[in-house]
């Protein structure tokens, strides 16, 4: 059985073709930088490996390019749209409907558009991918995994807002938690990895999306983002946490109209609003060239995942493991220095040449005397999600 796991970040979509149950990777591949000039595409097989460079403007044009290579006659890997059985997909925001994986209905899509306000960046794309998978493999079974569903072991204390309570039970305004799929499978590599199933850790997913959580024994019991993916940490385009009367001040004193500040929050601010760049390689390139404005950003960005580290060693009672993943987390030596920098207190420990390795595996980066092991684990949202997928239709 062939399975196509599609995930589409605010400016990305990844994917992977697998052959299941033996877990076998067909192809897989990348979209880059989505609704810029310079978007990359990145399609490898056992055989080949593609990488092109043009205007990729929307997600829409980005998945059938996809298509189009896995059915293409001289390298593509599948010879009718018919192969696939199932297209698993992530979608950013369930709300109170989804708690587990989900087959996709029209009733279900209905219910992810309603969430799209809630995640701009995101549900809208999602819901693109399905449309576009629903016309292209007609005959598949769409799936949705949701990155919610993870949190949902959130407790109440801390996922309800100090507002009064007829907005939770009226209106469903809470703490939903993101990045789901990612906390959760690098979560449980890491316990396997630390081989200690009751622990306190800290993952850090760190990419165009910024999210950290609270893990107690593998549940999830806090979350850096709330209501919808636009708070907690600085982010590619994200402003992550402000003061809310400022949203006020621009409506009122700067004449701001609602939705433009939506769009400012959400496409305009992050590291984009402070260097003029959303990449973080780009940002790393300028700093390093000795732009102040990409250097300071650099250390703001740090600073926040600092604060939120001391919080949630202070929910945990304690600290076993941080864990780095996602693209930054995962392949940025500078951020992960930044970040571990004057730690110790909570016993993080950073051994620099360990740092500075460029080994893409589950790996521990901390001196050996450090109290708290600090991971880079590699994630693996679309494995997670081919799982999930398999056991809707397995139970």
């Amino acid at each position: 059985m062939q399975v196509l796991i599609l995930n589409s970040g605010s400016s990305s979509l990844k994917f992977q073709l697998f052959s299941m149950p033996d877990e076998t990777i067909l192809c897989s591949g990348i979209v880059e930088r989505i609704g810029f000039n310079d978007s990359i595409f990145k399609f490898k097989t056992n055989k080949d490996t593609i990488e092109l460079e043009s205007q990729i403007s929307n997600h829409k044009i980005a998945l059938k390019l996809v298509a189009q290579h896995l059915l293409d006659k001289n390298i593509g890997v599948i010879k009718l749209p018919e192969d696939i059985a199932i297209v698993g997909h992530r979608v950013v925001h369930g709300g109170i409907y989804f708690s587990n994986t989900t087959e996709i209905t029209e009733e279900v899509k209905e219910k992810i558009k309603a969430l799209s306000s809630l995640a701009p960046l995101h549900n809208p794309a999602n819901l693109e991918g399905i449309v576009v998978a629903e016309d292209i493999f007609p005959n598949a079974k769409q799936v949705a995994v949701f990155d919610t569903a993870f949190h949902q072991s959130i407790p109440e204390h801390a996922y309800k807002y100090a507002i009064p309570n007829e907005f939770l039970i009226e209106h469903n305004i809470r703490l939903y938690g993101f990045h789901g799929t990612s906390h959760k499978y690098v979560s449980e590599k890491a316990i396997a990895f630390l081989d200690k199933k009751e622990s306190k850790m800290i993952t850090i997913h760190l990419g165009n999306g910024c999210s950290m959580t609270a893990i107690k024994n593998g549940k999830s019991i806090d979350h850096s983002l709330g209501f919808s993916p636009l708070g907690g940490l600085i982010m590619g385009t994200r402003s992550g946490d402000i003061d809310p009367s400022i949203i006020f001040h621009l409506k009122d004193k700067l004449k701001y109209h609602l939705k433009d500040i939506n769009t400012l929050l959400n496409k305009k601010s992050g590291m984009l609003g402070l260097t003029g760049y959303s990449d973080l390689r780009d940002i790393e390139a300028m700093a390093s060239k000795g732009n102040t404005d990409c250097l300071l950003a650099l250390h703001m960005n740090a600073y926040r995942i600092k604060k939120y580290i001391g919080s949630y060693a202070a929910v945990l009672n304690g600290l076993d493991a941080i864990v780095f993943t996602g693209g930054i987390g995962e392949n940025s030596k500078y951020m992960r220095q930044l970040i571990c920098e004057d730690l110790e207190f909570f016993g993080i420990n950073l051994d620099t040449e360990k740092n500075n390795s460029d080994l893409r595996t589950i790996r521990a980066i901390n001196k050996e005397d450090s109290k708290a092991k600090i991971l880079v684990v590699p994630t693996n949202e679309e494995l997670e999600i081919v799982k999930q997928s398999m056991n809707l239709f397995k139970n």
